[in-house]
């Protein structure tokens, strides 16, 4: 039987945790009535107003137990701060709003807890997607800067999807595909949506992709209103390199494309630019509790399957 350790539980905090400090500090009584050294990231650190907190990669490396404390966006970024040698379980409690891949709630968090010391859990395994963005051809180095728009990328991870798309202007975007080194796909879209399973039921699902289940080793290439009605969204192996490469060639500034990452990372693309997508070697490692499994959850979340 898998046992979670107590020893370092980390704490990542939703962007507005300022509104919410009493729910931390209740989590943080909780975890140190079961003798946990408990670690608070910096967004928890500032509204405790404590000198020592950590970033969300040291408490990705120091834990044994991470809580994600917010909603699916919170859960997101603390996926996106995962170290490909360690991995620690995630208990995600939803103090957000929809939750769809939260495990539990401040009002059930004491049954969770007891279920999870009482070894009543599963570890559910989300794969996640590695993205390098090359500038016209030049090779990615890696850096952290996100705010340099025209700047090589590597290492970007996301745990739901890479959306191409652009602002407010209805224009279309011309960009090519090669899955390894076959080539795929030439065609005009909107966009064009990149998922793993676990963003199957997000942007992907909104623009008539498939529903696909967690455990399937797959990603979902989606486009985005295509001129062509044969161009529908497939799914490949998850060990193929998705290489997109931007054929479109746009002087106006306030025609830009865009690419993003997870809903919450965006960057500047430009004509042949290229992105390199494939599995990641990081993986999420959600607690799922006896009582829910995944057909529920699209049941109770998304009304799939279920005639009212």
């Amino acid at each position: 039987m898998t046992k979670i350790s107590f020893k370092t539980v980390g704490i990542i905090c939703k962007d507005s945790i300022g509104k919410d400090v009493s729910r931390l500090e209740m989590v943080i009584k909780k975890m140190e009535k079961l003798g946990a050294k408990v670690l608070v990231d910096k967004r928890g650190g500032a509204a405790l107003n404590i000198e020592k907190s950590y970033s969300q990669e040291e408490i990705c490396k120091k834990s044994s137990l991470i809580i994600s404390l917010g909603g699916d966006g919170t859960l997101l970024r603390t996926a996106r701060s995962l170290d490909p040698k360690k991995s620690p379980p995630v208990l995600s409690v939803n103090i957000g709003r929809l939750g769809f891949l939260t495990e539990a709630t401040l009002e059930d968090f004491d049954e969770k807890l007891k279920l999870i010391r009482a070894g009543k859990f599963k570890i559910d395994t989300r794969s996640m997607l590695a993205i390098s963005l090359k500038r016209r051809g030049i090779e990615s180095e890696k850096t952290e800067t996100k705010s340099d728009t025209r700047t090589p990328h590597s290492c970007l991870l996301a745990l739901n999807d890479v959306v191409i798309n652009q602002g407010s202007f209805a224009r279309l975007i011309k960009m090519s595909i090669k899955i390894n080194d076959s080539e795929a796909a030439l065609f005009k879209a909107d966009g064009l949506i990149i998922a793993s399973p676990t963003g199957s039921t997000g942007h992907s699902l909104s623009a008539g992709g498939p529903i696909v289940h967690p455990k399937v080793d797959g990603i979902v290439i989606t486009p985005i209103c295509p001129v062509l009605l044969s161009m529908r969204s497939i799914i490949i192996p998850d060990r193929r390199m998705i290489h997109i490469k931007i054929e479109t060639e746009r002087k106006e500034q306030q025609t830009k494309i865009g690419l993003t990452i997870d809903g919450q990372q965006t960057y500047d693309l430009d004509f042949e630019d290229e992105i390199e997508i494939t599995r990641a070697p990081q993986q999420l490692n959600l607690i799922r509790t006896e009582g829910r499994n995944y057909y529920k959850t699209l049941n109770d979340k998304l009304g799939w399957g279920r005639e009212k």
